[in-house]
């Protein structure tokens, strides 16, 4: 999977800087918690959780090297001292017990293993600790995932795509309630709700579609041949009603680890 290109996702990540305040705001916060911030990205939403807790801190986690440096240019000036920054999968979090909250946005369904996934987390959460979470989930981007996966087919890319695997998960709300209780979970809510997300000109779709939603399928592909694969899926979208819509869906995570002793810990 190729990294990502931080610089341009923070100025594009609108959506998921959205999403994520809208989760922010049913958080509980006494101010003095340690969180673990699965997938930080450039750190923007982590900025807004350590403003919430003044006497507490964040651990800032993200697979991606690129994310992690803006994060860390973004955040350090500020949290000194009260924020760290870890290079890790959160299916195999290296946290053991330590986790006040677990928060997350728009990361999860890059993990395909959501079994592995949610033992994990439950075992970065201290005895009574919370999990709030949110990703894509459901039909989310079915109409662009199938445009996409089409054109993938079309001889003029097809061998480019030999032995193609989806790099993301969209699961839906009541299998991932029974995951979450499997992993160890209490108090479990799941639900899914459509957030589409139109853009203003197709410059702009074609911006979002290529840092975001079809990276990995522009990596297989020769520069030469970027645009023009942009260009197909734009075009397809510029009949859409509205035009230049992502048809995004998102799957609402709450969990809590008990604070009774289990033979997990």
């Amino acid at each position: 999977m190729s990294d990502w290109d931080a610089t341009t996702y923070d100025r594009l990540s609108a959506p998921q800087r959205g999403w994520g305040e809208a989760t922010m705001e049913h958080l509980a916060l006494a101010g003095d918690e340690t969180l673990v911030d699965i997938g930080c990205g450039t750190g923007r939403l982590t900025e807004r959780l350590l403003d919430r807790l003044p006497r507490g801190r964040v651990v800032a986690l993200d697979r991606s090297i690129n994310m992690l440096r803006t994060a860390m240019a973004n955040l350090r000036p500020r949290f000194a001292g009260r924020v760290w920054f870890v290079r890790a999968d959160g299916a195999s979090l290296p946290l053991q017990q330590v986790a006040d909250l677990v928060f997350s946005t728009a990361t999860f369904h890059w993990i395909l293993d959501h079994d592995r996934l949610f033992r994990s987390l439950f075992a970065a959460l201290k005895p009574g600790g919370r999990l709030v979470a949110q990703c894509g989930g459901g039909p989310n981007l079915a109409r662009l995932i199938g445009r996409t996966a089409a054109l993938a087919a079309a001889p003029a890319y097809a061998r480019f795509f030999e032995g193609w695997r989806d790099p993301w998960r969209f699961e839906e709300a009541e299998p991932a309630a029974r995951r979450l209780r499997a992993a160890g979970f209490e108090a479990v809510e799941t639900s899914t709700h459509a957030a589409p997300v139109t853009f203003s000109t197709r410059e702009e779709f074609e911006d979002f579609l290529a840092c975001v939603c079809v990276r990995n399928y522009l990596a297989r592909l020769p520069d030469a041949e970027h645009q023009r694969f942009l260009h197909a899926l734009s075009g397809q979208a510029a009949e859409d009603d509205p035009p230049f819509t992502l048809d995004y869906w998102r799957l609402n995570l709450r969990g809590r680890r008990s604070t009774r002793l289990t033979a997990q810990g």
